[in-house]
């Protein structure tokens, strides 16, 4: 049993706030921040709302990194190094220790007036056990802190929702968009706004269109996590960076511990069928058949593995754009297209699954849009035709747009072979023209009076990126 000193704890959380001490405030904040983090600091400084705010996320986005980014904006922004604490809670300093006893030991450390606001970041809270009804408590008793924790989706998310009412507020942090990764690389100048489109973006030339799909095949095997990018290590195996950081820590500890799943290896088989065919449509009774599992659990680990924010489904519409009411087969993506090259390989750029990835990845911008993703689906009928994404006006419940990913040009130069979305579009009364991704061709076509527009698969994945962000802050 440990026996750990109240100088040894003073100690501790010295070095972990070390702008108590007049230094910098940490050596994370000379990376490069998230673009969510306005809308996180924006978030933790509304002292109108008293809760604590709960970051969530997969593992390794950069949830401790934009916490020390938000700690530095607080100290410029005139707030006294006193008032702002961090307590890293998986180190074995503090096993045991209540945060409310921690809570109360900075303060005396750091004696304030009363009534002072005082910022206090819980990382990796879910080292603590029964998080939730600590922090609760210390919402109600502490008016004037602002607390806020962080950790990994898996973790935290079900508890945060079922013990958190009116408590906390949760704030997701995806892994990276194309847009970001794009920045953090320093290769914005390859982009340039389109002048023929509200939102879009161009390539500035045919070379920096071939160097950005470089750097999208880049961002489909590994892009996602921000170490990744940072690190020519981490690049030369990136799955063994993402399988064993950000999958099996996962898969083998958080949700086994979490919902008491005795079988690791049947929900390790079905998260692997998933992520193969990751974009693909799937039906319980064959999911069941190659995977493994039996459909009862089947549900139940589908339900696991989306709170974890590793996949996400979505449901089908037919060709008028109305759902059905018994449908068994759904789409499934991977949150990060990074995740199937960790497992199967890192894919080239005429690789059999690059298509399948391209339309993850394109899925995984909107997934940065909670208002939105709740309304996306895709469509399928009984001729066999269908199209990949439908956006559904959430008013009117009708189509309003949608987008069809090939990374091919043949369809630019072929348009009537989109029978799918020209008999969609003929179908419904879309606000938009149907939208086709390509893999270097862009600009409009017509057929059968309905305007088609194609843009390169990689640029519409940095526009979402960058569209859906921006429309946060």
């Amino acid at each position: 049993m440990l026996n750990i000193s109240q100088t040894e704890v003073e100690s501790r959380l010295s070095f972990d706030n070390p702008w108590w001490n007049g230094e910098q405030a940490t050596p994370f904040t000379n990376l490069p921040p998230r673009d969510y983090l306005p809308s996180f600091y924006n978030l933790l400084t509304d002292l109108s709302v008293k809760r604590a705010v709960i970051l969530l996320g997969p593992r390794r986005v950069g949830k401790t990194v934009m916490v020390h980014h938000a700690i530095e904006r607080l100290l410029k922004a005139g707030v006294e190094p006193s008032q702002v604490m961090y307590l890293a809670l998986d180190t074995p300093v503090y096993t045991g220790l209540s945060l409310e006893w921690l809570t109360n030991l900075m303060a005396e450390i750091n004696r304030l007036e009363p009534g002072t606001t005082r910022y206090i970041f819980f990382d990796e809270i879910q080292y603590l056990k029964e998080w939730e009804r600590h922090l609760k408590s210390l919402v109600d008793s502490y008016p004037n802190y602002r607390f806020i924790a962080t950790g990994s989706a898996a973790a935290l998310r079900l508890k945060s929702q079922e013990s958190g009412a009116g408590r906390f507020t949760d704030f997701m942090l995806p892994p990276l968009t194309f847009g970001e990764y794009i920045h953090f690389i320093g290769k914005e100048g390859l982009v340039e706004a389109d002048p023929d489109s509200e939102r879009g973006f161009r390539a500035v030339s045919g070379e920096a269109m071939d160097a950005i799909n470089r750097e999208f095949i880049n961002y489909l095997n590994y892009g996602g996590y921000p170490e990744a990018v940072f690190s020519e290590r981490v690049q030369e195996d990136p799955s063994r960076f993402i399988k064993s950081d950000v999958i099996d820590k996962v898969l083998l500890r958080d949700l086994p511990s979490l919902y008491g799943i005795s079988d690791i290896q049947e929900l390790n088989s079905l998260f692997a069928t998933l992520a193969y065919n990751t974009a693909q449509e799937v039906e319980i009774g064959k999911l069941s058949q190659n995977s493994g599992v039996v459909a009862n659990t089947l549900g139940r680990y589908l339900e696991y593995l989306e709170a974890a924010f590793l996949i996400k489904r979505i449901r089908r519409v037919d060709e008028s754009a109305k759902q059905f009411k018994r449908a068994r087969g759904f789409k499934v993506y991977l949150t990060n297209p990074s995740m199937r090259a960790a497992l199967y390989g890192p894919v080239s750029t005429d690789h059999e699954a690059v298509g399948a990835l391209a339309e993850t990845a394109i899925y995984a911008q909107w997934i940065h849009a909670t208002a939105f993703i709740e309304h996306l689906y895709f469509a399928r009928w009984k001729k066999g035709l269908e199209v990949d994404l439908v956006g559904l006006d959430p008013g009117q419940r009708k189509a309003d747009w949608v987008v069809e990913v090939k990374w091919s040009d043949r369809f630019f130069e072929r348009p009537v072979d989109l029978k799918g979305v020209l008999a969609f579009a003929a179908a419904n009364r879309l606000s938009h023209p149907p939208l086709i991704t390509t893999r270097t061709r862009q600009g409009s076509k017509r057929v059968d009076g309905i305007e088609l527009q194609f843009v390169p698969t990689s640029l519409h994945c940095y526009s979402i990126g960058r569209n859906v962000l921006r429309r946060m802050h």
